[in-house]
């Protein structure tokens, strides 16, 4: 493993502090990885935990979500103008978008504003034009949204702007969109920073060293892109004993699928194959099933984005040994309270980033109440082992 000088400042200054919740997996015994190894990584993840290393797609600086706070005597106003939003995904049914519209119609609750309509497009661009068509039919004041893709469809988005509707974005942007004159802001995840998180999760469970394959999303998306950058690059700067050795990207729609077939190739012609990344939960899954029919349970695994099958993973330790969080309900809150400031005339950031949050086995449970403001499923605190 390279021993930057970085990393030994940062060692220095913690002590040789152990990120709460990121102890070595149990998936590889403490002999098998050598102390200062995992004393350096964790000492690194201290360091970067609540930091933001994205910019927005047009290089912006990153805002905290302080600056999307709305009053109670502002929430008070925009109550009484009798407004109007929809919400329209990308895709929808997993849990970072069921947070996502979750954190959205509580905030928009809140505010006194309708939401009129939520459609799903099915990562499908065409389909998602379509809803866009349907959904200014209802004349909303407000469409909050995350392009399938960034060409194909801003010409219904930019007919909503022309509309007068002000849009906020999840994640990602139209060709060709200027914040403050065609849209109100994006709000996203520390995407970059998730790619690091992760990518420092896999190299402390393979203990600095090893083969890896990478599952990357092929498509012209921002925040997947960015994650991807976050973690070959910090691979390739941090950890020269891991070797990426084989990369191939899935498009979707059945991104699962697509995965598992991808992970079974790569198991297949790289029989010992120590770890795959994969850009998000639902992809893993699906390393996860190859894994299980290649009979590669060994395999160590770090995506982003805590779903409920890969929390499951991280809660028995078996093949996910981490990955970097979202906080989906918080980015839905800001995004409703930035549609709202927008409505009062006052001036907003274009970008906000809320910063990844590592997460293993030992603080899956904690982490999913932070990330979902809700207590962790059945199914995920009865599949927890010490």
């Amino acid at each position: 493993m390279k021993v930057t000088s970085t990393l030994i400042a940062v060692v220095a200054a913690a002590g040789l502090f152990a990120l709460t919740g990121c102890t070595p997996s149990a998936q590889t015994t403490a002999t098998e990885i050598a102390p200062e190894v995992t004393a350096q990584i964790d000492a690194a993840l201290a360091n970067i935990t609540g930091k933001v290393f994205s910019t927005g797609p047009n290089g912006e600086k990153p805002a905290g979500v302080g600056a999307t706070t709305v009053t109670d005597e502002q929430a008070t106003e925009i109550a009484s103008m009798g407004l109007t939003a929809a919400i329209v995904m990308h895709y929808g049914g997993n849990d970072w978008a069921n947070a996502q519209i979750a954190g959205l119609n509580a905030e928009f609750d809140r505010l006194g504003i309708e939401v009129i309509a939520t459609t799903d497009a099915n990562f499908n661009p065409a389909t998602q034009v379509a809803n866009i068509e349907t959904v200014l039919a209802q004349d909303p004041d407000i469409i909050v949204s995350i392009p399938t893709d960034p060409v194909a469809t801003a010409s219904a988005y930019r007919k909503a702007s022309e509309q007068g509707v002000k849009l906020v974005f999840m994640d990602n942007v139209p060709e060709g969109f200027v914040a403050g004159q065609d849209y109100v802001s994006m709000v996203s995840a520390d995407n970059y920073g998730n790619g690091v998180t992760s990518a420092y999760l896999l190299a402390r469970a393979l203990g600095g060293e090893g083969t890896i394959g990478v599952i990357y999303h092929e498509a012209d998306f921002f925040v997947t892109q960015q994650r991807y950058a976050g973690f070959t690059k910090t691979i390739a700067d941090e950890f020269p004993d891991i070797e990426i050795i084989q990369e191939q990207g899935i498009a979707g729609p059945d991104f699962a699928g697509d995965a598992q077939g991808v992970a079974n190739a790569m198991l297949t012609k790289n029989p010992d194959l120590d770890g795959i990344w994969a850009v998000w939960d639902v992809p893993a899954e699906g390393v996860m099933a190859a894994a299980r029919e290649t009979g590669r349970t060994d395999i160590k695994i770090a995506t982003e984005d805590l779903g409920t099958n890969v929390a499951i993973a991280l809660a028995k330790n078996q093949m996910i040994v981490g990955l970097g969080a979202q906080l989906p309900y918080d980015q839905g809150t800001a995004e409703a309270d930035l549609a709202a400031l927008s409505m009062l005339g006052l001036e907003v950031p274009a970008y906000v980033a809320l910063s990844s949050l590592p997460v293993d086995h030992k603080n899956v449970l904690e982490a999913w109440e932070t990330v979902y403001h809700s207590a962790p499923p059945a199914a995920i605190k009865d599949a927890y082992v010490d």
